[in-house]
């Protein structure tokens, strides 16, 4: 349907063509060169940085507002008593600061009067998280894997990696960490770490002794990191090799399997990459969102993959399931003139797609553990992003999303 034109302009560096989906959008080449320096290429410095301000704890002072309008929120500490994190609570990674920041969804988690609670320091340009059932989190920065509890809001340790990524910096092309997961039994987190121009890796590290136990190497710029329902495999979604590597939790062994429904046709400059995927609990299949109009399911135990129709027709990147089993995928906004705006696609188990618009690049989310509202985050990989989380009721398709601020840049995102 889509975009091969576009894909040869953006990227002069290119891979083998293996494309035979016709071209939809003709005129899309010169204005995707311009557009997508973002998620597209490879290059380090490509696209602007976000401005970072670090801090190690709660500012005091400060309410949010629920409707951002582009600076950081400070945080309210009279929203939580020190020391204690209410349930329910979202904690972010702050991308454009070296942060997490945690912040209280409103009542009912609709986001109404919702604030910022509070900011730990982190680590460089934080980027995905995961929180294990004993309330620490994991967070993947540029200089290694931040552990922070989450009840305390301190951090007790910054794990650095094995693997050598070069020097630690910020902005979107950054070496380190990026996708991040957990095993089902919480020994072992996993995360996939960036070196920029070259293979990545993951890397696994012990959850009681904090360190660094093995590492396998993956395919280029591994945005997301997943786990089989069993914990026996690991997935890593390689953004710039059009493909996921599948790592034996015991071994360490890996296989590599192409994910391209549009073909790899544009090489490192092409955005028609796979970039966070969801692991089905039923049978295993991982689901890979691409540009709102096709749905990647990804057998692990064969490679081989199945196209499904999707409907938003816009860039697509963060992915979450609710527990019914409805996929959650955030529409980042348009990269050609056909393309249509950011949207939240709420994908039901049968196939049947709703489309909730959003205001502004988006770019990751999480789901409330009764599976009744979403959570889309305004950080953004590229530029134009803003600082908060827009709010969608799942139940009712009427309601307006509410704007919640939240951090800075903010991108990974879990619910406490």
């Amino acid at each position: 349907m889509r975009r091969a034109a576009a894909a040869r302009a953006a990227g002069a560096r290119t891979a083998p063509t293996r494309r035979t989906a016709p071209v939809r959008h003709a005129a899309l080449g010169l204005l995707a060169a311009a557009l997508l320096a973002g998620c597209g290429t490879g290059t380090p410095g490509a696209a602007p940085e976000a401005s970072a301000t670090p801090a190690t704890t709660a500012p005091s002072g400060g309410t949010a507002t629920t409707a951002p309008s582009g600076g950081t929120a400070a945080p309210d500490p009279s929203r939580s008593p020190a020391g204690r994190t209410p349930e329910g609570t979202l904690l972010v990674a702050d991308f454009g600061a070296d942060t997490v920041t945690f912040v209280d969804p409103g009542p009912d988690g609709s986001g109404r009067g919702g604030a910022p609670i509070a900011s730990v320091k982190a680590g460089t340009a934080p980027y995905g998280l995961v929180v294990g059932e004993d309330g620490r989190a994991w967070v993947a920065t540029a200089e290694g894997v931040a552990v922070v509890d989450t009840r305390q809001r301190t951090r007790l340790a910054l794990i650095p990696y094995a693997t050598e990524s070069g020097p630690v910096t910020t902005g979107e092309y950054r070496g380190g960490g990026m996708g991040i997961a957990m095993a089902p039994d919480g020994g072992h987190v996993y995360v996939g770490v960036n070196v920029p121009g070259r293979d990545g890796a993951v890397e696994v590290i012990d959850t009681a002794t904090r360190e660094v136990t093995g590492t396998a190497r993956v395919g280029m710029r591994p945005f997301d990191v997943d786990v089989s329902p069993d914990g026996r495999e690991v997935y890593a979604t390689d953004h710039d090799s059009f493909d996921v590597t599948a790592v034996d939790a015991d071994t360490l062994a890996t296989r590599r399997m192409e994910v391209a429904p549009y073909g790899t046709e544009g090489g490192l400059g092409s955005w028609l990459k796979p970039h966070y995927a969801v692991v089905r609990p039923s049978d295993g299949a991982l689901l890979l969102p691409f540009e709102g109009e096709r749905l990647a399911v990804l057998d692990p135990r064969t490679g081989r993959v199945a196209i499904e129709r999707m409907t938003a027709n816009t860039h697509q990147h963060g992915a979450a399931l609710a527990p019914d089993g409805t996929l959650l995928v955030v529409g980042t906004g348009p990269i050609g003139p056909d393309d249509e705006e950011p949207s939240l696609t709420v994908r039901a188990p049968d196939g049947t797609e709703r489309i909730v618009p959003l205001d502004g690049p988006h770019e990751d989310v999480a789901v409330s553990k009764d599976g009744r509202t979403a959570y889309v985050t305004g950080g953004f990989t590229r530029d134009g992003h803003w600082n908060g989380i827009t709010v969608v009721d799942l139940d009712d398709e009427k309601s307006e999303p509410v704007r919640l601020a939240a951090g800075n840049r903010p991108l990974g995102i879990s619910v406490l």
